[in-house]
């Protein structure tokens, strides 16, 4: 066997969340933004796995064996922004305004796979609608619409003609001291991006504040008792991610989370073959 094999950087497998859309033709697809996979690949140095919103066609049982058969196989789960909202049963919320996007396959799929992942110590990054989930899984509550509750921002995006309009920079964060996102970024305060209605309520009691919007809305936790790392983000970091230094430090150490659990899962099986 050629044995600068054993030199070869293993690329972690990281798993990506899907939404489950009608794709106006009768039918229906499994969604997943290309900024997503490329922060898979460009940051993390992953390979990218996409996660079809299954979980309301297995049933409960058969969706729990089929993730703890998932989660084995993966080194990283990256939780995807989305414009549907989880659905408020979820969390014993007041019923959704009509007119309201949701998706339920997602969340049959997404809610289970955060509690999975976090209890079996796959290392977990989650984005926008990932960070409500990661709550919402959690135990934790959600505000519906964040700019109808007294004192809070309009969070929403700002329906610019362009992307990178839409997301630019829109309003400050306070890091809260000696925490994850502060030892990570060695910053205090940081202006970050904004494309929200939902946000957190109530936080999930395992989950620890890492930000708050000048507002008082939470802008990042993370789970302390997780064994791997587990951080939920409200902006998004993804976008043009190679380009922003701050958003690199995050996806770094998300990378090598990922990468310490792919050496732990594959090493033994890469020695053995040499």
């Amino acid at each position: 066997m050629d044995r600068t094999s054993r030199h070869t950087p293993i690329r972690p497998l990281i798993g990506i969340s899907a939404c489950l859309k009608d794709n106006g033709r009768g039918g229906w697809i499994h969604t997943v933004s290309d900024k997503y996979v490329q922060a898979a690949i460009r940051a993390v140095g992953g390979l990218p796995i996409l996660i079809p919103a299954f979980g309301a066609e297995l049933g409960d049982n058969a969706t729990v064996e089929a993730l703890d058969r998932l989660i084995d196989t993966l080194d990283g789960v990256l939780l995807t922004g989305s414009p549907s909202n989880v659905e408020p049963h979820h969390y014993e919320g007041e019923p959704s305004r009509q007119g309201t996007a949701h998706d339920k396959a997602r969340d049959a799929t997404t809610l289970p796979l955060i509690r999975h992942s976090i209890d079996h110590g796959v290392p977990l990054i989650a984005i926008c609608r990932g960070a409500q989930e990661v709550n919402v899984a959690l135990g934790g509550t959600l505000h519906q619409l964040v700019h109808e509750v007294d004192g809070r921002l309009d969070h929403r995006s700002r329906k610019a003609p362009t992307t990178d309009q839409n997301y630019a920079p829109a309003h400050d964060i306070e890091i809260v001291e000696n925490g994850l996102l502060h030892r990570l970024l060695g910053e205090r305060c940081l202006k970050v991006n904004s494309l929200h209605a939902q946000g957190v309520d109530r936080l999930a009691p395992r989950a620890k504040v890492e930000a708050y919007a000048e507002d008082g809305q939470v802008e990042a936790f993370t789970v302390p008792d997780a064994p791997a790392f587990a951080l939920a983000l409200q902006w998004h970091p993804e976008h043009r991610v190679t380009e922003n230094p701050v958003s690199m430090k995050l996806f770094t150490a998300f990378a090598d989370a990922c990468r310490a659990r792919a050496a732990a899962r594959l090493g033994p099986l890469r020695a053995a073959a040499e």
